[in-house]
């Protein structure tokens, strides 16, 4: 498997380009099934999850190609890709399929919808915790579905087409909440999500499926309400910039010291994290081209933080904090509310000399003078690149291994850094 090697130490400074979201791309291409007319997608992230979702949707009859490269272009800008689900062959989503990624799980709405049946293997756990899928299934009746599972399988049918009805979540869910919105989008009659995700990929998702014919009012509230419609059309939508890795380069700024414009990047999108951010002392100001961050040097601040669904601190970033707030001047808190098992960066990062104390879904770091150069292993996405964070901050190499994590959610990580100041490199597997 393939590895990075950080030398540690050095200011990045310069300017870094921001790819579209990989939590927003993915449900964009599954809406692609929702139509038989052909959906393009702009700025599409080239990442290993991406093209694991094109084999997933091929299986079920979706042609894909992608345009070539433009004028202007380089290898860091988005792709724009042609989904046409003109004929769907198979409504069935098989185990060694779904269980490469769990998002693909999401087919079922469309499926439904559409073609009114759906077969789709259960997406077994996660490194992360087990993310049940009881939100999606629930919804889904509500919606009209007859539903059993059997054999690891959700088998799901609407033979007179699914109807419109209240979807109450009794918890956040941005994933069903994706689901059900798809799925509404061609049911009978008027749905009303309640206690909906707010994240910015809902209301994405919702922005695509408008320009494709839906009726769709409340996307980014806790409140939706759709209309269904008999058809949807093919629609060009650019997917929008990826918070994540906004909020993951800009800790690395704080982390390092120096001054970086994150190009493309919209604040609106993690204002939450870009104000805790500025609270440890990092200069954040955003502009008509981007996000500027800055840091002179003076000590990182310790900060406490909580997890919470948007527009709170995401989850997605608690990695990326943690890594800072090991070389803040005091203690911090970080409590995780969303998964039950997403610090298995912590013991890695007690390798580079972290001072973390676990009691449950709370972690103390008190921060140290210096982190030390160590080999360490990446346990999922958003844990190993807080690995990196951490190791572009601490005294002599630090090598990544595992970093097949890093390809499914950062597009071109070492170049992005490196076009910066950083010492980074892919070793490649012998």
């Amino acid at each position: 498997m393939d590895k990075i090697r950080i030398v540690g130490g050095h200011q990045l400074n310069g300017s870094l380009p921001i790819s579209g979201a990989k939590n927003a791309a993915l449900p964009l291409m599954i809406a692609s099934l929702l139509t038989d007319e052909t959906l393009t997608l702009e700025n599409v992230p080239r990442l290993r999850d991406v093209a694991q979702l094109t084999h997933i949707l091929s299986n079920h009859g979706v042609d894909y190609s992608v345009n070539g490269k433009r004028v202007g272009e380089d290898a860091m800008t988005g792709q724009t890709v042609h989904l046409n689900a003109s004929t769907i062959v198979d409504t069935t989503a098989p185990y060694e399929l779904v269980s490469t990624m769990r998002a693909s799980f999401w087919v079922i709405g469309p499926l439904l919808a559409r073609m009114g049946q759906a077969r789709v293997s259960l997406p077994g756990g996660c490194a992360i915790g087990t993310r049940p899928v009881d939100f999606f299934i629930d919804g889904l009746r509500a919606l009209g579905a007859d539903i059993e599972i059997e054999g690891g399988y959700v088998n799901a049918r609407a033979d007179k087409g699914l109807i419109g009805n209240r979807v109450a979540f009794p918890k956040v869910s941005v994933g069903a909440t994706h689901v059900v919105m798809m799925a509404a989008a061609l049911a009978r009659g008027e749905t009303v999500i309640e206690n909906a995700a707010r994240e910015p990929e809902i209301a994405d998702l919702a922005e695509c499926l408008i320009g494709m014919g839906a009726k769709i009012e409340g996307a980014g509230t806790e409140t939706i309400h759709i209309q269904g419609v008999d058809r949807l059309t093919g629609h060009t939508h650019r997917v929008v910039p990826d918070r994540i890795e906004t909020g993951t380069y800009a800790m690395a700024v704080a982390m390092t010291g120096g001054d970086v414009m994150l190009e493309g990047a919209r604040a609106d999108l993690l204002e939450s994290a870009l104000e805790t951010l500025r609270g440890t002392g990092a200069e954040i100001t955003a502009t008509n081209s981007g996000i500027r961050v800055k840091r002179n040097g003076s000590g990182i601040a310790p900060v406490d933080v909580r997890t919470e669904p948007f527009p709170g601190f995401p989850t997605d970033l608690q990695a990326q904090f943690m890594a800072l707030m090991t070389r803040a001047k005091g203690t911090s808190r970080i409590t995780e509310t969303i998964f039950e098992n997403r610090f298995m960066h912590v013991q890695e990062l007690a390798r580079l000399g972290a001072d973390i104390h676990l009691d449950g879904q709370v972690a103390t770091v008190t921060g140290v003078e210096t982190l030390n150069g160590a080999p360490v292993m990446a346990t999922d996405l958003r844990a190993s690149v807080s690995l990196v964070i951490a190791g572009l901050a601490a005294q002599g190499e630090t090598t990544v291994n595992r970093v097949y994590h890093l390809d499914r959610g950062f597009e071109r990580l070492e170049e992005k850094l490196r076009r910066c100041g950083a010492e980074i490199e892919r070793i490649a597997a012998s």
